[in-house]
C-alpha cells in the first residue's frame, strides 16, 4: 500500500472519529412546548412567575407559553377545546365539568395556592374588627359560583352572618371593575384580591380589616389541571412541569420578600414595586403559597363543604376521582431546593 493511500485511510479514520466525538458531546436542545392558561394575572400566583423568571421550566426542557384567559369559564373552555394544555384555575371548575358529565375529565395534578386570596376591605380603619359590623351593611362581593364568593359566604356563615338576609349583597359587577366601583363609593365593605386591596389602601379609600384566606382555611384554591387524556399521553412532560413548579415553591419558601418581588416584577410592570412587595409579604405571611403540589383529601373535603354551603354542589365528587397526586408526590421527594 503506497503512502498516499495510507494517509487517505488514516485521514478518513480521524474524520470519522471526530464526527462521533462531536455527536457524543452535543447536548440536545430540544424542548417541549406547554401552553398554560391562567385564570387571571395575579401576584397570588407568584411561584408560577418564579418558575418562569428563574428558568425552572426551561431547565426541565419545557418551552412554556403563558396566556391569561380571564374567568374560570373561559379558562376551562380553552382547556376543553385544546387551545391550552394546562389550566391554572380554581379546583371548583374541574368539579363543575364533572357535574356536567365528561368522557375526558379534568384532573388536578399540582396545587399552587392553598388558601383563598381575598381580603375584606372597610371604609374605616379598625384595630379589632368584629364581623358583626357587617350586619345591615352594603357588601360588594364577587361573582356567584366562583371560589372567592363561595369562600366569602362560607366565612360569613362561620360568623353567623346570613349573606342573603343579614346584609345587602351586590354581585352584579364584573370582576375587573369591583375595585373601581368600591373606590367610586359603591358599598361599605368589599371583598378584594391583591393588589387591588393594597392599592385601595394606598389611595386612602379603604382598609384591609380581615383575610378570607385565614378564615376559610386550607383549600385547593388554585391548581394546575389538565384533561385526563393529556396526562396519559404526556406523563413525562407533566412530571417535568410539576418538578419546575416544585422548585419554584421551594424557592419562594426560602427566599426573602425582596427577592421574590424582584423575580415577579417583570410580570407586573404596571404595578408599583412597593405595592408588589406589600402583596407578596401579605400572601407569604398567611401561608397562601403552597410548598408542594399535593392536593390532600382534607383540603378537597373542605372545598366540597364550601361549595355545599354556597349551594353550588349537585353531589360530592370523591377526591380520588379528580385528583392525581402522582406527579406532585414524586416531585416532592426528588426535587431539592
Amino acid at each position: 500500500m503506497n503512502n498516499r493511500k495510507r494517509w487517505g485511510i488514516a485521514l478518513s479514520a480521524v474524520l470519522l472519529l471526530s464526527i462521533v466525538v462531536s455527536a457524543c458531546g452535543t447536548k440536545s436542545t430540544e424542548t417541549t412546548k406547554v401552553r398554560i392558561g391562567e385564570v387571571t394575572r395575579s401576584l397570588f400566583y407568584a411561584p408560577q412567575y418564579v418558575a418562569l423568571s428563574q428558568g425552572f421550566f426551561k431547565e426541565e426542557g419545557l418551552d412554556v407559553e403563558l396566556t391569561t384567559t380571564p374567568g374560570g369559564d373561559k379558562t376551562m373552555t380553552a382547556l376543553l377545546s385544546g387551545a391550552i394544555d394546562v389550566a391554572l384555575v380554581g379546583s371548583e371548575t374541574s368539579i363543575y365539568v364533572s357535574q356536567q358529565g365528561s368522557d375526558d375529565p379534568v384532573i388536578n395534578f399540582a396545587q399552587l395556592t392553598q388558601t383563598d386570596g381575598t381580603f375584606l376591605v372597610a371604609r374605616k380603619k379598625v384595630d379589632a374588627f368584629d364581623w358583626n359590623a357587617l350586619k345591615g351593611s352594603v357588601f360588594l362581593g364577587q361573582r356567584k359560583g366562583g371560589m372567592p364568593q363561595m369562600a366569602g359566604e362560607f366565612t360569613l356563615k362561620k360568623h353567623a352572618i346570613d349573606p342573603k338576609k343579614d346584609l345587602e349583597l351586590i354581585q352584579n359587577i364584573d370582576f375587573a371593575n369591583i375595585a373601581s366601583a368600591y373606590s367610586s363609593g359603591t358599598g361599605e365593605y368589599v371583598q378584594l384580591f391583591e393588589p387591588q386591596a393594597s392599592i385601595v389602601e394606598k389611595e386612602g379609600k379603604g382598609f384591609v380589616v380581615a383575610s378570607f384566606g385565614v378564615e376559610s382555611g386550607h383549600l385547593p384554591y388554585t391548581v394546575f389541571m389538565t384533561k385526563q387524556s393529556f396526562l396519559k399521553a404526556n406523563a413525562e412532560t407533566t412530571q417535568k412541569f410539576t418538578n419546575a413548579i416544585q422548585r419554584a415553591q421551594l424557592w419562594v419558601a426560602a427566599k426573602s420578600v425582596d427577592e421574590i418581588t424582584t423575580a415577579v416584577l417583570p410580570f407586573f410592570k404596571d404595578i408599583d414595586a412597593g405595592i408588589v412587595k406589600s402583596v407578596v409579604q401579605r400572601y407569604k405571611d398567611q401561608g397562601s403559597f403552597a410548598t408542594d403540589g399535593i392536593v390532600d383529601e382534607q383540603e378537597w373535603n373542605n372545598l366540597l363543604d364550601v361549595m355545599t354551603s354556597a349551594g353550588e354542589l349537585k353531589e360530592k365528587v370523591a377526591w380520588k376521582t379528580l385528583v392525581n397526586n402522582t406527579f406532585a408526590e414524586k416531585a416532592k421527594t426528588t426535587v431539592k431546593p
